[in-house]
């Protein structure tokens, strides 16, 4: 590991990244059951939960594919202010507001921060990472969002039911801390972006069209195992407090419950590098999508608290694989030149995801019953193990570094298939040139 090459800054970045994500993600995921209690103690049902839910994610929808385009031909560093801008806005305004319309679209302002935060983090991850290094510096980059859900559910949870279970009062201060805890992430965004990354960056002088991009096979797959496992995150987020107020389980073991998840995905993150050299990419995207399939179904059953424990905590541990390894996946599969976009269409994708599930979940639950949604989630994910059984697009860097890298620490292409063939003619041809290999005539020219 230590004689690799490393990208210009080393890795200072990425821990500061890391810290700033971590208290951005903390804010957001105080605020999202701070919002659905909030909505509670204002007279909403379970489908105007759902439709608050899917909010959030409505805005992102529209302006995620020109933040990739802009991220593609310029800097990723100041999307990343910006963002906690947003959120801290979002937050706050969310915990003043008295009416559920205005809470909604405060809620979609939260979104969007969140999504501009998010598209410049990661192109900052995919530009600023060795290919060896992809897979091993997104698993460390969403630790920072798994530390965030692991401490703000207990946050919300411990302010909303510490002053006697007043839900307007409580929720509101809830709303108000998280965009404090949001702010403190701009301390940690300085000298974040290597200015050296920004001349290996492909040179493209036309937009690559988002056709092209979603054609390159392992995109779509990508976006639709991205979208899977983090609507099944956010309805969890959302849902499980109107889970807990339908079986009496209180705010405060909500709280904790949703933590716990965060854990076991965070633990899942920290060994994913040995997960992937002992089972493979596609064995571990399709075993972990399945069973957290099974396990979300679960979550609809009438169960005690510690077996629902047991259920989350494994099921948390399987979410963890499908996020940073569909990073990767969309990063390797899209045309040079156009991996932000790409990564923003991925985003786009769970955004849809996140308009979708909630406003669907709030319609089930409405007509069904609270714990339906989890089970039109675990059908989701079962789905999305099926995906992963298709395998990627191109062929990408093995996680132990069959890949190299250039002195800059950008991406070295492997040969197409027509090269290669071209160089094995040469390589058995006579010394005048002319090969020897009856097929080779048939190779493409090498270009050069």
């Amino acid at each position: 590991m230590t004689g690799r090459p490393r990208p210009g800054p080393g890795r200072g970045w990425l821990l500061r990244l890391v810290i700033a994500f971590a208290f951005a993600q903390g804010a957001v995921s105080m605020a999202r059951p701070a919002v659905s209690y909030r909505a509670l103690a204002l007279g909403a049902d379970e489908t105007a939960v759902g439709v608050i839910a899917g909010v959030y994610a409505l805005l992102p929808l529209f302006v995620a594919v020109p933040l990739g385009r802009r991220t593609d031909h310029g800097r990723c560093a100041p999307l990343l202010p910006l963002g906690v801008l947003l959120i801290s806005g979002g937050c706050a305004l969310s915990g003043l507001v008295s009416s559920l319309p205005a809470m909604a679209a405060w809620s979609g302002v939260m979104g969007l921060g969140h999504l501009c935060f998010v598209i410049g983090a990661q192109s900052l991850v995919a530009r600023q990472s060795a290919p060896h290094e992809q897979d091993r510096n997104f698993g460390h980059f969403t630790i920072g969002a798994s530390l965030g859900q692991l401490v703000g559910p207990i946050a919300a949870g411990a302010l909303i039911s510490g002053q006697g279970g007043a839900l307007g009062r409580t929720s509101a201060l809830a709303l108000l801390v998280s965009a404090g805890v949001c702010a403190v992430a701009l301390t940690s965004l300085w000298r974040i972006e290597h200015r050296r990354t920004t001349g290996t960056r492909p040179r493209t002088d036309s937009k690559v069209p988002v056709r092209t991009i979603l054609g390159a096979r392992g995109v779509p797959a990508g976006i639709l195992i991205s979208m899977a496992v983090l609507s099944a995150t956010d309805i969890l987020t959302a849902y499980l407090p109107v889970v807990g107020e339908h079986r009496s389980i209180a705010p405060a073991t909500v709280g904790l419950l949703l933590s716990l998840r965060a854990a076991a995905t965070i633990a899942c993150r920290l060994v994913m590098t040995p997960l992937l050299r002992l089972l493979g990419r596609r064995a571990l995207l399709t075993t972990s999508c399945l069973l957290a399939g099974l396990l979300c179904a679960g979550v609809a059953l009438p169960v005690s608290v510690p077996i629902l424990a047991v259920i989350l905590a494994v099921l948390g541990f399987c979410l963890g694989v499908g996020q940073p390894l569909s990073m990767t996946t969309v990063v390797r599969a899209a045309p040079d030149g156009a991996r932000s976009t790409a990564l923003a269409l991925r985003l786009t994708g769970n955004r849809l995801g996140q308009v979708a599930a909630p406003a669907a979940a709030g319609l089930i639950a409405g007509a069904v019953g609270v714990a339906a949604p989890f089970v039109l989630l675990g059908v989701g994910l079962v789905g999305a193990a099926g995906l992963g059984l298709r395998g990627e697009g191109r062929t990408g860097p093995s996680p132990t570094g069959s890949e190299p890298a250039d002195e800059e620490g950008t991406k070295t292409e492997p040969a197409p298939v027509g090269e290669a063939l071209s160089d094995r003619s040469s390589r058995r041809s006579a010394p005048g040139g002319c090969p020897r290999d009856r097929h080779a005539d048939r190779s493409p020219r090498s270009g050069g």
